[in-house]
Order: C-alpha cells, then structure tokens, then sequence
C-alpha cells in the first residue's frame, strides 16, 4: 500500500518569546498560508507571546475545477459537498494537521493551548481534525466552512465539547453543539 502521508511546510510568526499558545492558521482552496498572515496584526491581541503557523496544503487537482493543479486539503468532486467527499484527500489532511499539532507539544504548547483556526476548506479541516484529536484544544474558528458531515466521517469519533464552539459563515453567526 503507498504512503500517501506528506508534511506540510508552515510560516510560522510569532508575537513575543517563548510563545504561551499557538494559532494553527489553514486557508482556503487555492490560496496559500500566506492569505492569512495579515490577521497577526489585524487581530491586537493581549501582550500574550503567541505562535501562529499557516501552513500550505499541499498542490493538487482540484475535480470540480476540471482537473486544475492548485492548493487543497482535499478534492472537491461535486457541488454537492455532502455528495462525495474525498476520504483518502481528508484524512490524509488530517494526520499532516495532526503532526502540526505534535510537533508544536513537542515545541512546549500542548494541545490545550493551541486553536485550530481555518477558512472555507481549512476551516472543514479545522472542524474535522479539532472534533477528533484524542486531546482537548484550547478551541476551533471555523469560518466560512463547509463542514464534513456524511458517510464515513459521520460515524467517525468525535470529541465531546464542553464548551461553545461558534462557527462564522457568510451570512450569520450561530452556536453550534
């Protein structure tokens, strides 16, 4: 069987030394970490020293945009998200965030500290991976997602959430449970 695994190559910033908790930062489909680096600045956070990395996804075809090579977490195969969903793209997506989240414990943030962050397809990585790490995260911003929700990955384990998750999308905002 091949390794379908990869690693994901990250810009990493930090707002002080020694770093307290990490933002890990996922962008949307075709664009690159570097569409999400203005919100270091935009955001104005507390004197807190915080990581964020923003890693790019990995460069691949995209089927709904005819075969067309771009960044993606994964494929997209139809207009109807929950039609077909790319397990093998997912989850392989998901071990690379995973590995992400890893590296940054072995780095001295464990994973009660650091937030997976996302937009549009990061964010549905963000939702997929944060609700299934074994470990609780300090939490999720999923915006704009479209959330991976039918077949396989339903029946997936999934965290059980203490806490309010809020998820932003283009018209409203809603807490979700």
């Amino acid at each position: 069987m091949p390794d379908n695994s990869f690693q994901l190559s990250a810009i990493d910033i930090t707002t002080g030394s020694n770093p307290e908790y990490t933002i890990l930062w996922m962008h949307g489909l075709g664009a690159d970490g570097n569409d999400f680096v203005p919100i270091v600045q935009a955001l104005d956070l507390p004197e807190i020293p915080i990581r964020f990395l923003f890693p790019h996804a990995p460069q691949q075809p995209v089927t709904i945009n005819g075969g067309y090579i771009m960044r993606a977490w994964y494929d997209i195969q139809h207009t109807d998200f929950v039609e077909q969903e790319d397990e093998t793209g997912i989850r392989r997506s998901q071990h690379a965030i995973i590995e992400l989240i890893e590296r940054e414990d072995r780095r001295g943030i464990p994973p009660d500290h650091l937030i997976l962050a996302g937009f549009s397809q990061g964010a549905a990585m963000a939702l997929h991976t944060g609700l299934r790490h074994p470990d609780r995260l300090a939490g999720i911003i999923a915006l704009s997602d479209c959330a991976i929700r039918t077949g396989w990955l339903a029946s997936s384990p999934c965290q059980v959430i203490s806490h309010l998750l809020i998820r932003l999308n283009v018209k409203h905002i809603s807490p979700t449970g």
